[in-house]
């Protein structure tokens, strides 16, 4: 078995750029909906179509709810074979002076569906790359894959061993550095730069103490309500919306 994308959207994405030698499995006596998932892998002439019971799937898939379709992709599981995964250096080699650049950073984001809500929202707002340490944080697995609803599929990821070193990288590139953090600058007065680095943290501890004093500014998102903060998945969201209204 190679690397397994489940849920109707991911794999209707994942087969958009399935290799040969890749299965799609279908529940027995499927829906309408999953039928739709069998014609699209048949008109790709690479995606064989197994049907299995329910039974089988669930052995196939423990644990997961596959709602009767799971698209195993073939080969050795790799996710840079798979996703649109790249390295922060080809990333800058290829930069172009007339065109705005928003990359967005992640430091300590454990939780896969906050990081499949993120590179939802990445894919929508034209994201340019995301980065993730490869400790001490979620890596773009099956349920992420999920989660994106297949825009996994098409969000550059560079995957790095220390965030502090990427941003020096980025900053002798033109970018200014961004991290979020309730007690910056309200995002709302701020002027994003044409190049734009933004850092997201986690949750519980927030952006790490060095990566906050490596930044050129901090920004925080005005709130009204009772609690205290926002999911980071949909601080993200805002965020780079208020980039993109400027770009």
């Amino acid at each position: 078995m190679g690397e397994r994308i489940y849920g109707y959207h991911a794999i209707e994405e994942a087969l958009k750029k399935a290799a040969a030698g890749s299965t799609l499995y279908l529940q027995r006596n499927s829906t309408e909906r999953l039928g739709k998932l069998e014609f699209k892998a048949q008109c790709t002439g690479k995606v064989a179509v197994k049907k299995l019971s329910k039974d089988e799937l669930d052995r196939m898939a423990p644990g997961m709810d596959h709602r009767g379709a799971i698209l195993d992709l073939g080969g050795p599981r790799k996710g840079a074979s798979r996703l649109n995964e790249t390295t922060t250096e080809e990333f800058l080699e290829l930069l172009s002076d007339d065109k705005d650049y928003i990359v967005l950073m992640l430091d300590g984001i454990t939780d896969p569906h906050n990081l499949g809500a993120i590179l939802r929202s990445a894919d929508q707002f034209g994201v340019d790359l995301v980065v993730i340490p490869e400790r001490r944080s979620v890596q773009a697995n099956e349920t992420v894959v999920k989660v994106s609803s297949g825009a996994a599929q098409y969000v550059p990821l560079s995957v790095v061993t220390n965030l502090n070193r990427e941003i020096e990288k980025f900053k002798k590139n033109g970018f200014w550095v961004y991290s979020a953090d309730m007690n910056g600058t309200s995002s709302y007065e701020e002027k994003f730069s044409s190049r734009t680095l933004l850092i997201m943290g986690s949750e519980g501890s927030g952006i790490s103490p060095l990566i906050r004093k490596n930044s050129d500014y901090t920004v925080s998102i005005p709130m009204q309500g009772h609690i205290d903060s926002l999911n980071v998945s949909v601080a993200a969201g805002i965020l780079l919306y208020q980039y993109r209204k400027n770009h």
